[in-house]
């Protein structure tokens, strides 16, 4: 994998060294500045390491002490659908009440005017996934803009989850919410270092938020997991100093494996929206007439020989005609499959 001989080199030196008790709670020191540095440069903000960074276990942490450390019981929060399925267990072990807004496919645009009656609602924060799992829209200016404002009219929230910031595909661009006018005080950004340096078995996440919302998330986080592991902290310090080459090479990377995956699908004749950023693509199963997507995986599975995920996994709504699939492997993988998929009509026939 592109450089990550480079992290993992230093994970080996870390073994020997003494990196193995509790760093600090919210984020080992030299961990903190190297995030810190990394995310100034490329959201065009200046983040203070000591006072509005925690390293957390992994991104899903990162989101749940977010949500519980701006709202209460009884609050509500709005969440785009199809959505990230974390997101809604997690506004209800805050004990707050979700709302759903539908992106609307097959390109997953929102409508401003549904979205300000959910926050007429009285929603106290908006759980935004950019780009998102599962659909790999990619919010434009305007949109971001649009949910901005509304957020500054109705004085709430907005909690981003920006774990694909850097697989972003031409010509979108990733816009960061926080880097927006008005919109530094009422952010709290989480991510993961999984995705960018493959590494998602070492559970290392953050959160980046204003002081006074960092010292609630501090909090929590401790109550929570106490601390990310400290010899993994040490060892990604190096991943986070990676130069601009990295970035590009890893958007080459996933580039490639979109458009082999993505054209192999259209000249199979399986109708999608090719996604604009991350690593997933929703297709559209309408002809197959199922009632129940989730036995179309399974079919799909036994039949074909390939695995997808059922997309009402990820609706609020009463949608069932998407399977979402993963194109985050092997060259080898994605042409086996498919070469699978190629009959797929044929024999998937019998379950029509």
């Amino acid at each position: 994998m592109i450089h990550q001989k480079e992290i993992l080199d230093r994970l080996k030196e870390v073994a020997s060294e003494d990196f193995h008790q509790y760093s600090i709670t919210w984020g080992a020191q030299n961990t903190r500045e190297a995030l810190a540095a990394k995310a100034t440069r490329f959201m065009g903000i200046n983040v203070d390491p000591n006072s509005e960074v925690v390293i957390t276990c992994g991104g899903t942490e990162a989101m749940m002490a977010a949500v519980m450390s701006v709202c209460n019981p009884g609050d509500k929060v709005v969440i785009f659908s199809p959505f990230y399925e974390n997101y809604g267990a997690d506004s209800i072990l805050s004990g707050a009440e979700p709302i759903y807004v539908p992106l609307k496919p097959p390109t997953f645009s929102f409508d401003a005017d549904e979205l300000e009656a959910a926050f007429k609602k009285g929603a106290k924060a908006l759980i935004l996934c950019n780009p998102s799992n599962p659909s790999g829209k990619v919010f434009t200016l305007e949109e971001m803009q649009t949910i901005a404002d509304i957020a500054i009219r109705y004085d709430a929230y907005i909690i981003t989850d920006e774990v694909y910031e850097h697989i972003v595909y031409s010509p979108n661009k990733m816009v960061y919410m926080a880097a927006l006018p008005g919109m530094r005080e009422r952010t709290i950004v989480t991510g993961s270092l999984s995705k960018t340096y493959s590494i998602t078995g070492w559970r290392l996440g953050y959160t980046i938020a204003p002081t006074e919302i960092t010292e609630r998330i501090r909090k929590v986080h401790d109550f929570l997991t106490v601390g990310a592991a400290a010899p993994l902290q040490e060892a990604i310090v190096t991943g986070l100093k990676f130069s601009d080459e990295y970035y590009k090479d890893l958007l080459e990377k996933y580039t490639h494996k979109r458009d082999l995956f993505c054209d192999g699908l259209a000249d199979i004749g399986l109708k999608f929206k090719k996604p604009e950023g991350a690593y997933y693509v929703m297709v559209d199963i309408s002809d197959w007439k199922y009632d129940d997507d989730l036995k179309f995986c399974y079919d799909l599975a036994e039949k074909v020989g390939v695995g997808a995920v059922p997309g009402s996994s990820f609706f609020h709504e009463n949608i069932n005609n998407y399977v979402r699939f993963h194109f985050a492997k092997k060259d080898e993988t994605l042409n086996g499959a498919l070469e699978r998929l190629a009959d797929i009509k044929k024999k998937m026939e019998v379950a029509k």
